[in-house]
């Protein structure tokens, strides 16, 4: 064609409208490809789009080599992902869920008093009638019988965030501190991060020049660091994590929703999103991840003796023995929606209320009575409760979208990996019982976890 006596034409690219969406399917092919292939999960979409924040929130001395140990998983794709709403909107109806929330009051009144322990030490017969929770007035046991030591200023601070609350801890210097990823840019704004350590992980944070020796106020990066004195504590650090881990409800009284991410775990998304996704939008009262090999209670106390992850075995089998007795079965589909009995409990996602409160005071109680090991006694818990909890137990593949885990610290003569362990009360001088694959393969026919066993192992009694 001809204009001004000049001659124009279409590239030879655009004549060809087969050519040209086949070179945009190329190009966008490859773009994702790399994406996957540098991404930690092997997820798409891990973290908001929406208006991520872009520098790091912290930067630690090389020394402190807080990004050690990672562990790889080994799911190359997401058949189970989770998707994400808009950020800008997600703010804004957790803004208003935390504004004009109606459940400031859990219905549940708190026993009182004093005592040796935070729980009091119940028996079981003690604790089982507390499982049917039927009158608003009835005071209820949820730990802090005895003072939980830490500050006036920490408490105060704790006791004003009053929307999202996000919540991990360190003791023994087990773990690193590790930042969070991926967080919008008003979520530190409407998200508070508290971070519970002991007298010796203080130690090795200042010793890193992470935090000065003198101040009284600590923080790093996201995270407001609360110290908590050993004196006052449970012999074992294992234990003293699940203070916070199940009594999250009661430090922050005033928050109404919270998120547990152990020390091991990086998040990688942003709690709004997460709280959003698997709490909000599943109306549940909680959040936590399926198990990646076990889906009967049984079957991981096995393997806590197989692995010696504790170290008294009588005590293991008295504690399943005790649940047999009082109503514990294995998974079967009667069980529904509740899709497995064993969980990942590293991340827990929770709406403060009733049942979730409800929940965690019950759990918190047979962990003190038998061991820290809380994937022992939670379908004990959940199954045996009333009002029954709202829980949606996601898959593993969603855990591995949203955190990065790392191995705990590496240390000598005990600590995260030595063999030193260390009883709820004092230390144990008995060695670890070496067991062999199961409990009970040479226990005797009358064990009270017979039934159990042979509904687990679908076999019927003779």
């Amino acid at each position: 064609m001809n204009f001004m006596g000049k001659a124009t034409s279409t590239p030879l690219l655009f004549q060809s409208k087969l050519v040209f969406f086949s070179l945009l399917y190329l190009f966008t092919s490859l773009f994702l490809a790399i994406y996957t292939s540098l991404s930690q999960t092997k997820c798409l979409f891990r973290s908001s789009p929406f208006d991520p924040i872009q520098a790091p929130l912290f930067s630690y001395p090389a020394t402190y080599g807080e990004h050690k140990y990672a562990i790889p998983t080994h799911r190359t794709t997401c058949s189970s992902p989770v998707f994400f709403s808009d950020y800008w909107v997600v703010l804004k109806e957790i803004q208003n869920l935390c504004k004009n929330s109606s459940w400031s009051s859990s219905g549940l009144r708190y026993m009182q008093g004093k005592a040796e322990t935070f729980a009091g030490n119940l028996s079981t017969q003690e604790r089982i009638p507390y499982f049917v929770h039927y009158n608003d007035s009835t005071e209820f046991p949820c730990g802090f019988l005895k003072k939980f030591p830490i500050s006036n200023s920490d408490r105060t601070d704790m006791e004003n965030c009053k929307g999202v609350v996000v919540v991990s801890a360190i003791f023994n210097d087990h773990d690193k501190i590790r930042q969070p990823r991926g967080l919008g840019s008003k979520t530190l704004d409407n998200v508070c991060f508290f971070l519970f350590i002991d007298d010796v992980t203080l130690k090795g944070l200042v010793n890193h020049r992470l935090i000065p020796s003198k101040s009284k106020n600590y923080k790093i990066g996201a995270w407001r660091v609360v110290k908590v004195l050993s004196k006052g504590l449970y012999e074992n650090p294992a234990m003293n994590g699940v203070i916070p881990k199940y009594l999250v409800h009661r430090l922050f009284p005033n928050s109404k929703f919270s998120i547990w991410i152990d020390a091991k775990l990086q998040l990688m998304v942003d709690p709004l999103l997460l709280i959003h996704s698997l709490v909000v939008s599943e109306n549940a009262d909680m959040a936590i991840s399926k198990h990646p090999y076990y889906i009967h209670t049984m079957e991981e106390a096995m393997a806590t003796a197989r692995w010696q992850k504790w170290w008294d075995v009588d005590g293991l089998k008295r504690q399943m023995e005790t649940y047999c007795e009082n109503g514990l079965l294995p998974w079967s589909p009667s069980k529904l929606p509740y899709p497995s009995d064993v969980p990942d409990s590293a991340l827990i996602l929770r709406r403060h209320g009733l049942r979730s409160n409800l929940f965690s005071c019950l759990l918190f109680n047979e962990l003190e009575a038998f061991n820290p090991r809380d994937q022992l006694a939670f379908a004990y818990v959940r199954d045996l409760m009333s009002p029954r909890l709202k829980l949606n137990m996601f898959e593993v593949e969603v855990f591995e979208q949203v955190v990065v885990e790392y191995r705990h610290n590496i240390k000598r003569g005990g600590g995260a990996s030595g063999r030193k362990e260390v009883g709820l009360k004092g230390p144990k001088s008995k060695k670890t019982k070496r067991v062999g694959p199961d409990l009970y393969v040479n226990g005797s026919c009358c064990s009270k976890c017979q039934k159990y066993l042979l509904e687990m192992w679908g076999e019927s009694e003779s």
